[in-house]
């Protein structure tokens, strides 16, 4: 049985960068920054903002979605590792998400 590959949102994006040949600067000016800041999104050091995540879908041909799932998942994680939490924070967050939906759709009617 083969595990799944998980990987950081930055070392998913060098790995897709990687993979079609792209050099970092020419994928950086394609999404018109320097390329030192997409070695640092690579690198997990500097997030990136939603318009990069968009440009960045489209130029590896990824599902956008996708993409955001994979950053956003990053930030949670960090987040709670920040705060020595564990997984149950995810669980009540997940409760919580059902709630806030939930009061968001009756505020509609």
């Amino acid at each position: 049985m083969s595990e799944e590959k998980i990987l950081t949102f930055g070392e998913y994006i060098r790995e897709l960068r990687e993979s079609t040949g792209l050099p970092l600067r020419k994928v950086a000016a394609q999404l018109d920054i320097d390329p030192s800041l997409l070695g640092k999104i690579e690198r997990n050091s500097r997030p990136p903002n939603i318009e990069i995540i968009k440009k960045l879908a489209d130029i590896f041909g990824q599902n956008e979605n996708n993409l955001i799932t994979e950053y956003l998942s990053d930030q949670i994680a960090y987040k709670i590792i920040e705060v020595h939490g564990d997984v149950n924070v995810l669980k009540v967050a997940e409760k919580k998400i059902d709630y806030i939906i939930k009061q968001k759709n009756e505020q509609k009617t």
